[in-house]
């Protein structure tokens, strides 16, 4: 019988042919979550059983049941191939109060967001960023006969000197209020009564500029509290607006956004003084005070395990604010669920039938069953092919996935194997 071979598909490493002869592993298990057996194992062990590629001494493992546990000693795998578990991509929209008191904040915007952007493209991650802020290349203006202070992002971000778009940053113009981020933010994503270009406190379309598979992050740069409420903000049905006649679109977690924010974390710099009070607000080195400590800020920030810093601080509070956020964005970003088979040695085909995926974190791995495409997950766990007739990727099944984020990835000592040469298991 021809030997087994493995592919670890693992975060952060690269591709690579070796021989290699695998020790003994715990006994394994697998995912009963999707309606899959217990038992013995040794299934794919007995005379002319299949290999994983198809050439002129490859035989069918027919014996082995779909319902067998692999054995423990599939081992000594004559070719190791491993390639990088791919994350999902990063949306992170800035939402800047244009308020007169915020100019030294937007000053450190300026300056810094560019090397924010680099620190999150240094993490291999697909990123966009969207800020929400007034623009305009001269600060500061008059407004309604209100002097605001506007944002210009220089180059290489935007896409050119005069404060333009760029292949990774959008800027919609929106003249954002002390206390009226929250709602500029949803009236503007959804383009609601009052919230559209050229209305007082709208601006540019941008909800297309987001990604469907991408993890939300929203930052607000903010010396004020917002008068909309954290629950509000997530729940609100549509509808007026509680405080004006204008618009306002449901909250972000509202059904109607088919799961657009899900898991979004939230992150500010804003007026807060205390961890243990959100009523306290910072102060500024010479004794005064920001409009408010922001607790509305607070409560999304503790909600969604975001991070934050306090604007008393003054230019001492951003590097550490941009690293902090960089890092938590690539703390959430999510793993694909995708997992692109490597080719097969020159002159061999994969047979599909002979393919088995595991969840290993540590000597155990827990083989999860073959489902007929993704409406057979059926919440339960499992995987399935892109195109069954000639496969190109693996897919798992949205709850094994949820598993694989707990389990792979940076620090973590998991991984998702996928083994050729033993009948499938199926579902």
């Amino acid at each position: 019988m021809r030997p087994y071979v493995l592919l670890s598909l693992l975060a952060s490493t690269l591709a690579t042919l070796a021989v290699a002869c695998a020790a003994p592993r715990g006994a394994p298990t697998w995912d009963t979550s999707g309606g899959g057996g217990s038992g013995g194992t040794g299934a794919g062990t007995g005379e002319g059983g299949g290999g994983l590629f198809q050439g002129d001494d490859a035989g069918t493992n027919a014996d082995a049941p779909n319902d067998a546990f692999l054995s423990e000693d599939a081992a000594c795998a004559k070719t190791v191939s491993e390639a990088t578990v791919e994350k999902l991509p990063v949306d992170i929209i800035w939402v800047v109060d244009n308020s007169s008191s915020m100019q030294p904040a937007i000053a450190e915007i300026k300056k810094g967001l560019n090397a924010f952007a680099s620190l999150i493209a240094a993490k291999n991650l697909d990123y966009k960023v969207v800020m929400l802020s007034l623009r305009n290349k001269t600060s500061p203006v008059q407004v309604s006969g209100s002097t605001r202070y506007p944002i210009c992002i220089p180059m290489p971000l935007a896409g050119d000197d005069n404060c333009g778009n760029g292949p990774r940053f959008f800027h919609s113009s929106v003249d954002i209020r002390s206390t009226q981020p929250l709602e500029q933010l949803l009236g503007t994503l959804g383009q609601t009564e009052g919230y559209q270009l050229g209305d007082e406190r709208g601006g540019e379309p941008w909800k297309e500029e987001l990604r469907p598979q991408a993890t939300k992050t929203i930052v607000i740069v903010s010396d004020d509290d917002a008068r909309l409420s954290a629950n509000d903000f997530e729940s609100f049905p549509g509808g007026k607006n509680p405080f004006n006649s204008l618009t306002l679109p449901p909250g972000l977690l509202h059904p109607s956004w088919n799961g657009l924010f899900t898991d979004y974390v939230f992150s500010g710099i804003y007026g807060w003084g205390s961890t243990s009070n959100p009523d306290t607000a910072c102060q500024y080195p010479d004794g005064s005070e920001p409009s408010s400590s922001g607790p509305t800020y607070t409560t999304l920030v503790q909600k969604t395990s975001g991070v934050r810093e306090k604007i008393c601080t003054g230019s001492a509070a951003w590097q550490p604010f941009f690293d902090a956020v960089a890092q938590a964005v690539d703390k959430t970003a999510k793993l694909s669920c995708e997992l692109t088979i490597p080719p097969p040695p020159s002159g061999e085909n994969i047979d599909p039938e002979l393919v088995n995926v595991a969840l290993s974190d540590g000597d155990t791995p827990t083989y999860l069953p073959r489902v007929d495409g993704g409406a057979a997950c059926n919440g339960g766990g499992g995987w399935y092919y892109d195109d069954p007739a000639a496969p190109k990727k693996v897919v798992l099944c949205q709850s094994s996935c949820d598993q694989a984020q707990f389990m792979v990835g940076p620090n973590k000592t998991g991984k998702i194997e996928v083994l050729f040469g033993c009948q499938t298991i199926l579902k």
